[in-house]
Order: C-alpha cells, then sequence, then structure tokens
C-alpha cells in the first residue's frame, strides 16, 4: 500500500518517521519517472530520428554528386587542352592544371622495362656523332586482366618389361576430389563473394563473358566444399582468439533471406576479437565469427565457452551467465570490462534530453583509463 492513502499517525515521533519515509517513497518514484522519461526519449529519437541507413544513402547520393561533377570538371578540361593543342585556336585562358599528391607506386609490383630507340641523326643538323647523356623514366600504372587457363597433368604409365608391373605417379591432390576447380580458382570465387560481395550469379555471367561457362549451382557446390575445408582452420583461429587474457565479443543484425516468404529476416553475426597489441605484446590480432539466426543468450554462452579471462561487452543480459562465480573456485570464469562507448551512450542521450551543464561536462572531458586497466 502506498503512504500517500494510509492515514497520518497522532505520535509526533512516528509522524517524523512517515513523513521519513513519505520522502524516500517521493524520491524513488521521482527516479522511476526521470527513468521513464529517458527511455521515452530515446525510442521516440530511434522512431522520428535519422536512421543510420537513411544516413547512409545520403552519403552515396553524396558521393555520386561528388564524382559526376569531378568528371565533368575532368571531361572539360581535356576538351579544353585538346582545343589548344590545335594550330591557329585562340582559346580562353584556363586555370592551372591541379598538381595532384601522387604516392610512389608499390614497389612489389612487377616492372615491365620498355626502351625506346632513339634517333639515328641529329635532327637540328643531321649528324650521325651522337651519344648517350642520361635516361628520363616514367612509370605508368597498367592493369593486366585476370583470365583462365587450362592446367594439364600428364602422368605417364610405365610397364616393367621383367615382371609387367605397371606404375604410374600418383595424382597430386585437388581441392575438390574428382573435381576440375584448381586452389586459385576456388579462392578466387571465395574473396568475390564474401570480400567483394559478388553474388554467384553475377560471378557466372562475368565468367561468361571469357568464355567459360559455370552454372551458380556449380559454384555453390564448389564454396560448400571449400567451406569444409576452411572449417578446421576457422576453428584454430577461433581458439587463438578466445585463448586471450582480455577478448572483445559484440554481435550485429544482418538481413537473412527468408525463401518462400518474398522478404529477409534477422540473423546475428557474432564476432570475437583478440588485439594485445596496444599492451605491446607481440600476439597477431584476431578475429573470429560465428552466425546464429536469432540473439539467445545461449549462442553467446557457446561462442565463449573456452575463454576466460576478461571480457569487454555491452551489458547484453546473455552475457551474464559468462560472469557467475565458478562453484569450485568461486571466482567468475570471465570478468566483465565495462565498454565507454556504451556509457557514454548513456550520457549522450540523457544531454540530448535535458541539455544540462552536467552531461555535457561528462561528454567533454576525456577518457582516462587507470594502468592497471591496460596491464590486465
Amino acid at each position: 500500500m502506498s503512504l500517500a492513502t494510509a492515514q497520518l499517525p497522532s505520535d509526533p515521533d512516528a509522524l517524523r518517521a512517515f513523513a521519513t519515509a513519505l520522502q524516500a517513497e517521493l524520491y524513488a518514484k521521482t527516479l522511476h519517472v526521470e527513468k521513464l522519461k529517458a527511455q521515452l526519449a530515446t525510442l521516440r529519437r530511434a522512431r522520428f530520428g535519422q536512421s543510420s541507413e537513411k544516413l547512409d544513402r545520403q552519403i552515396d547520393l553524396l558521393e555520386l554528386i561528388i564524382g559526376d561533377l569531378e568528371e565533368a570538371e575532368a571531361a572539360s578540361e581535356a576538351r579544353q587542352g585538346a582545343a589548344a593543342e590545335m594550330p591557329g585556336t585562340v582559346t580562353a585562358p584556363t586555370k592551372p592544371q591541379r598538381m595532384g599528391n601522387r604516392r610512389p607506386l608499390p614497389d612489389h609490383l612487377p616492372r615491365e622495362i620498355i626502351t625506346h630507340a632513339g634517333v639515328c641523326a641529329c635532327p637540328a643538323c643531321g649528324s650521325g656523332r651522337l651519344r648517350k647523356i642520361g635516361d628520363d623514366e616514367r612509370e605508368v600504372l597498367e592493369y593486366v586482366p585476370s583470365h583462365f587457363k587450362v592446367v594439364v597433368h600428364v602422368r605417364p604409365k610405365l610397364s616393367c618389361r621383367d615382371c609387367e608391373a605397371i606404375t604410374q605417379p600418383p595424382m597430386p591432390s585437388l581441392p575438390i576430389e574428382r573435381g576440375r576447380p584448381g586452389q586459385g580458382l576456388i579462392a578466387h570465387v571465395l574473396v568475390s563473394k564474401y570480400c567483394d560481395h559478388l553474388p554467384l550469379n553475377r560471378q557466372s555471367g562475368i565468367y561468361a563473358r571469357e568464355g567459360v561457362d559455370l552454372d551458380r549451382s556449380t559454384l555453390a557446390d564448389w564454396v560448400g566444399r571449400a567451406a569444409r575445408l576452411a572449417a578446421p582452420v576457422a576453428e584454430r583461429i577461433g581458439d587463438y582468439a578466445r585463448a586471450g587474457p582480455a577478448i572483445h565479443a559484440d554481435d550485429t543484425p544482418i538481413p537473412v533471406q527468408d525463401p518462400g516468404r518474398g522478404r529477409t529476416r534477422s540473423g546475428r553475426l557474432w564476432v570475437v576479437v583478440r588485439d594485445e597489441g596496444p599492451w605491446g605484446s607481440p600476439n597477431p590480432p584476431a578475429a573470429f565469427y560465428r552466425y546464429s539466426p536469432d540473439r539467445k543468450g545461449e549462442h553467446a554462452q557457446a561462442l565463449l565457452a573456452p575463454a576466460s579471462g576478461f571480457l569487454h561487452a555491452d551489458a547484453y543480459a546473455g552475457f551474464d551467465k559468462l560472469y557467475e562465480p565458478d562453484p569450485i573456485t568461486g571466482r567468475p570464469r570471465l570478468e566483465p570490462v565495462a565498454c565507454w562507448a556504451h556509457a557514454r551512450r548513456e550520457l549522450f542521450d540523457e544531454h540530448a534530453r535535458t541539455k544540462s551543464d552536467t552531461s555535457n561536462y561528462r561528454l567533454s572531458r576525456p577518457v582516462r583509463i587507470a594502468p592497471s586497466a591496460v596491464t590486465a
């Protein structure tokens, strides 16, 4: 029962105690109301504010507009330059050509040297007594289109003249037994699909322009078999990433096709990151990904089951079981490490709602991390 509807006591001491309890209840309700207001403001910004998808579309559109303007300007400069080179043509003065900050071409690229033959006689006097005084070099970046080739493995059969035994060298191991694709082709298909985001049907069309007929179903079969071959390597990377003394974990929603329903549903992509470079450790960084169809806590707990030490993550409730004390040692297997980005988000939401000086002061202050937190 609320104290607001209770009967007032007549005893002075009891009345003072009643007033103290009433103040505590009022303060608790005030805090609850402020919390609800903050949640409402956050939801309103999430619903009516500018979403990241809309912002990404505006950025893409702006980049397209800037690209069109730069292309049109380059074409105009090229036309003016061509007109100026024509004899007897008077053109208006143009602005000086932009001098780009050219970076040197990478040293690892192969170099092809083309030496241009000089003249046999002096164009000025016709003399043939010419001597070399130096060379001018200019590097031009060129692209050699990728191409297919057929590798023919020839294995001679040898018959013994004495015992008539037949021997033959074994066939080299192939990624797909009795299959035609080489390891370089399979690697190219995988990189194009997962790194360059080229669907298999588009890859099939690209290869068809080269005169190579590869159906989408064939490419899908190669991808599935390659995934089985790469699974042990991926698991070893996951073991290494989760063996770090301090790891990072998070999940992000990804749209997944929902066959038969004509739309997509939301799946989850989980990641575990090990990066000890800021501590001065020589151990290389690593990232391990795993997919789940939903965001149940069991997926996070299964992903981080082999891990121990410190976990840098958000306040997702699915991680809570990982912080529970071990029944034998009494200590949790994973110690939670707070995320400054998520803490700052709450301060930003409060500042956006109230414009208070306190929240603005906290947002403007630099984050200072104790040395013990870094060495942990």
